[in-house]
C-alpha cells in the first residue's frame, strides 16, 4: 500500500510525457470509437453474415455487455499486476480481436469475438485517466483531464460518420480493421514510453464480482433488449430484472461486510467522487443518452441522408472540443464548480433550442444547437472527470476510474433506453389523437381531393403520411423538453462538491 503511495512522484517526472499522452489517447480513442462505429454497419453485416434484424443486435449488446462486467476491475487487474502491463494486454488484446471480428465469417464467430474485443477494451479508457493524473501534477489535472475528455467525447461523435464512410467505401469489415493502424501506434508508445507501477498482493474477491457481474450484464439486457421485447411483457425481461435486482441486493450486502471487498468502501467516502459519479450518470442519461436520438430525427423525420446528418451533427465535437480546450487553459483560474453549471446552462439551452425543431427549418437551427450543446458537454466532463479525483487518494485513482466510466456509460444506456420509451410512447399517443381529429374531417377530405385532383386513396395515404412525420416529430420535441428540464435540476447537486485546497498540493511537492 505504502509503495503505490511513494510512486506517485516519480510518475509525474516520467520522460517523454507528451509522446506517452499521446500514445495513451490514441488507446482511449480507438475503444470510444468502437462503441458507435459498428452501428451504421449492422444492415451491411446482416446480409453478411446471415442474420435477422433481432439477431444482429447482438454484435452491439455482446461488446456493451462484456465491457460494462469488466469495467469495475479495472483497479484490481492494475494493483495485482501492474498499470503497465495491463494496459498494453488490453490495447494487443482489443488490435487482435478487431482484426478477428473483421475476419469473422459467421454470426456466432462475430458475437464471441465481440465479447473478447468488450473485454479486452474495458480497461484502456479508465487506465488511460489514470496515467494522465498519475503523471501530471495535480494543479494540472484539469488541463490532463481536457485531453481526456476530447478523447472520449471525439470517439462517439465521429463513429457514426467514420463508420458510414468506411461502410459505403470500403465494406463493414473495415469497420474493425480501422483499429490496426490506430492501436499499433498506441501499443507502440506505451511500451516504450509508460513506466511500470508497483503491484499490490490482494486479494480477488470472486463472490463480490460474480454478483456485480450479474447485475451488470442484467442491467444491460435490459437495456439494450427492453424495447424490442416490450418491455414486462416479455418473460425474458422478468428473468433479468430479477437477475439485476438480486445480484445487487446480494452484491450490497456483501461489499458491506466483507473484509477485503471487491470494491473498497473507502472509494465511496470520498465526498466529491460520490457526487462526480451520480452527475456522471444523471448527466450521461439525459445529455449522451439524448444525443442518440438526434441521428434518428434528422433521417427518419426530417429526411436527412446518412451522409448529410453525420455532416450536421459534426459541429458538435468541434463545440466539444473549443470546450475541452479552454477549459484546460483556464483550470486553475476559475472554480471548477462554476464551469460544470455553466455548462449544464448552455445544455440546457441548447434543448430549449431543439424544441423549436420544424420539418420547415434549413441545417442552422441543427448546427446551431449542435454546437451550443457540444461546448456545454465539455464544460460539464472535462472539470468533472478534474474535480471527482480532486480529494481522492492516489492509490484509488485505477478503482474510481472504473467506476466512473461504468457509471457513465451505464447512465448513458439508461438514457436511451427512457428516452426511447417515451418517444415510441408519444408517437403512437400523438398518432391517435391526430388520427382521430382527421377522422372527424372525413367529409371535408372528400372535397379536398375532388378540387386537387387526388384520388381518394392518394390524399388518405399522403395525410396518413404527415400525421405519421408530425407525431414524431412532436415526440422528439418532447424528449427534448424532458432533457432540458432534468439538466436544470442537476444544477444543484454540484453544490455538494467541494473545491480542493491548493495548498497541500503544492508542500507534498
Amino acid at each position: 500500500m505504502s509503495a503505490a503511495v511513494t510512486a506517485e512522484p516519480d510518475m509525474t517526472k516520467v520522460p517523454f510525457k507528451g509522446l506517452l499522452t499521446i500514445s495513451i489517447m490514441l488507446a482511449t480513442i480507438m475503444q470510444v470509437l468502437d462503441t458507435t462505429i459498428a452501428n451504421v454497419a449492422l444492415p451491411s453485416m446482416r446480409g453478411s453474415l446471415g442474420a435477422s434484424q433481432d439477431q444482429i443486435t447482438w454484435v452491439l449488446t455482446s461488446y456493451i455487455v462484456a465491457s460494462a462486467i469488466i469495467t469495475p476491475v479495472t483497479g484490481w487487474l492494475s494493483e495485482r499486476y501492474g498499470l503497465r502491463q495491463i494496459f498494453i494486454v488490453s490495447a494487443a488484446g482489443f488490435i487482435i480481436t478487431s482484426m478477428a471480428c473483421g475476419m469473422a465469417s459467421s454470426l456466432n464467430e462475430m458475437v464471441a469475438f465481440r465479447v473478447l474485443q468488450g473485454l479486452f477494451g474495458a480497461s484502456l479508457v479508465p487506465l488511460s485517466q489514470t496515467v494522465l493524473l498519475d503523471i501530471n501534477p495535480r494543479e494540472k489535472h484539469g488541463q490532463a483531464m481536457a485531453v481526456w475528455g476530447m478523447g472520449v467525447m471525439l470517439g462517439p461523435i465521429i463513429g457514426p460518420t467514420l463508420g458510414g464512410w468506411l461502410t459505403d467505401n470500403w465494406g463493414w469489415r473495415y469497420v474493425f480493421y480501422v483499429n490496426l493502424p490506430i492501436g499499433l501506434l498506441a501499443l507502440a508508445g506505451m511500451m516504450l514510453f509508460l513506466p511500470k507501477a508497483p503491484t499490490r498482493i490482494r486479494r480477488f474477491d470472486f463472490f463480490g464480482f460474480a454478483m456485480l457481474s450479474i447485475a451488470i450484464g442484467a442491467l444491460q439486457m435490459i437495456l439494450d433488449r427492453g424495447q424490442a421485447q416490450n418491455w414486462f411483457q416479455s418473460t425474458e425481461i422478468w428473468i433479468e430484472t430479477g437477475l439485476f435486482v438480486s445480484g445487487l441486493w446480494v452484491f450490497t450486502i456483501h461489499i458491506l461486510r466483507a473484509k477485503d471487498p471487491f470494491i473498497s468502501l473507502a472509494v465511496f467516502k470520498d465526498k466529491n467522487l460520490l457526487m462526480a459519479l451520480i452527475l456522471a450518470a444523471l448527466v450521461g442519461a439525459m445529455v449522451l443518452g439524448g444525443s442518440a436520438l438526434l441521428p434518428s430525427l434528422l433521417q427518419d423525420v426530417l429526411g436527412y441522408p446518412v451522409a448529410l446528418s453525420g455532416l450536421v451533427m459534426a459541429p458538435r465535437g468541434f463545440g466539444t472540443m473549443a470546450s475541452m480546450m479552454l477549459y484546460g487553459r483556464l483550470a486553475n483560474r476559475i472554480d471548477t464548480r462554476v464551469a460544470i453549471v455553466t455548462g449544464l446552462l448552455l445544455t440546457a439551452w441548447s434543448m430549449q433550442m431543439m424544441t423549436g425543431f420544424s420539418t420547415t427549418m434549413g441545417k442552422e437551427p441543427v448546427i446551431v444547437s449542435g454546437i451550443l450543446q457540444g461546448f456545454g458537454l465539455g464544460l460539464v466532463f472535462v472539470p468533472l472527470s478534474a474535480l471527482a479525483y480532486a480529494t481522492l487518494e492516489a492509490r484509488y485513482r485505477a478503482e474510481a476510474a472504473g467506476l466512473f466510466n461504468l457509471v457513465r456509460n451505464i447512465g448513458s444506456s439508461v438514457g436511451i433506453s427512457l428516452l426511447s420509451t417515451v418517444l415510441a410512447w408519444n408517437v403512437a399517443t400523438n398518432r391517435t389523437e391526430m388520427t382521430a381529429k382527421i377522422t372527424e374531417a372525413g367529409p371535408r377530405l372528400a372535397d379536398i381531393a375532388e378540387k386537387t385532383g387526388f384520388s381518394h386513396d392518394i390524399l388518405i395515404y399522403l395525410v396518413n403520411s404527415e400525421i405519421s412525420v408530425q407525431a414524431a416529430l412532436i415526440a422528439y420535441i418532447d424528449d427534448f423538453k424532458l432533457m432540458m428540464l432534468v439538466t436544470f435540476a442537476l444544477m444543484p447537486l454540484v453544490l455538494f462538491m467541494q473545491k480542493p485546497k491548493p495548498r497541500p498540493v503544492k508542500v507534498s511537492e
